[in-house]
């Protein structure tokens, strides 16, 4: 396990396709059974959880804490406990009668004996007029990884769950105005952040509404929105979009397993975790159910559990 990124094939006990919370936490209770225990993150530690600026709501975790700072707590306690993390990513998952084949991004290929998915969900690209073209001259889908670029300017938040309030409440704190254009009458978004939004001076809500059109020359200087009861339109000038409409299951690498899917593609699991494939079992928000750090670490717990059960029995 030592020489996981550099051998071309290596072994392991229970492989886990993710590092965010769920990832993480199957990563502990995992290595603490014992196992031989690699996780594979791919491009970000700490998936979603990463890109939220601000979580209050985590039990034990005075808030605010910043989602990367949270994640990097997870890593370095799960790396404590002798897991491995690579930042590789799983292109395909091989099924053997007794063991699992992770063919990975580098050509290279990790064996195990059973493999617990929580590779996430990834944000949902809305398809307006002008969203490629402006998509990174404008168009975000992280205010984390962007905002600073929009400090004293315009921006507008599309959306209006807990993510897309939390995000306009972080741009709030450097840029000029937020607009949030949100279809219904009434925020998503939990309770207390939604009071936080409605009453921070700097942000505006434009109820009824659906973004129409991103407009610019070069980068984005205003969108188009359409009122979904008057049908009316009108332009608002912008120098910044974040688009928070909700996410997609990452499952690319489930091609060819025969791991069964909901029709939204998110993993289909029994109460064990475990998917109808024997020795596969799935965490966290790839499972497309309540979409909170504290339900997907539940979720890792059980599924490292079941999958170390698995393994025994092997």
């Amino acid at each position: 396990m030592e020489n996981i990124k550099n051998e071309n094939q290596t072994k392991c006990d229970i492989a886990i396709i993710g590092a965010g919370p769920a990832g993480m936490t199957a990563g502990i209770y995992s290595a603490r059974l014992g196992f031989e225990t690699a996780i594979f993150e791919g491009a970000v530690t700490g998936g979603q959880m990463a890109l939220t600026p601000h979580i209050e709501n985590y039990p034990g975790v005075p808030g605010p804490v910043s989602g990367m700072e949270l994640a990097e707590k997870m890593k370095t306690q799960a790396e404590s406990f002798g897991v491995k993390i690579t930042e590789k990513t799983v292109v395909t998952i091989e099924n053997g009668s007794d063991e699992k084949t992770l063919v990975l991004s580098d050509g290279s290929k990790i064996t195990c004996k059973a493999v617990i998915i929580a590779s996430g969900a990834k944000s949902r690209k809305l398809n307006v007029k002008g969203g490629k073209e402006f998509f990174g001259r404008g168009i975000s889908y992280c205010a984390v990884c962007d905002g600073a670029f929009f400090k004293d300017k315009a921006v507008a938040v599309i959306g209006g769950g807990n993510a897309a309030i939390t995000e306009a409440i972080f741009l709030a704190g450097t840029s000029s105005k937020v607009y949030i254009v949100h279809r219904r009458d009434e925020l998503r978004a939990e309770k207390i952040l939604a009071e936080k939004a409605v009453q921070n001076p700097k942000i505006t809500v434009i109820w009824d509404s659906v973004l129409k059109e991103v407009k610019g020359e070069g980068l984005v200087n205003s969108i188009v929105v359409e009122n979904v009861k008057t049908n009316e339109t009108k332009t608002i000038e912008v120098n910044g979009v974040f688009i928070y409409v909700g996410t997609v299951p990452s499952n690319e690498m489930l091609e060819g397993t025969g791991v069964k899917l909901d029709e939204t593609g998110h993993i289909l699991t029994d109460e064990s975790m475990e998917t109808n494939v024997k020795g596969i079992f799935a965490a966290g928000d790839i499972r497309g159910k309540t979409k909170q750090i504290a339900t997907s670490t539940a979720d890792g717990a059980v599924a490292a559990l079941n999958a170390g059960k698995f393994v025994k029995q092997i």
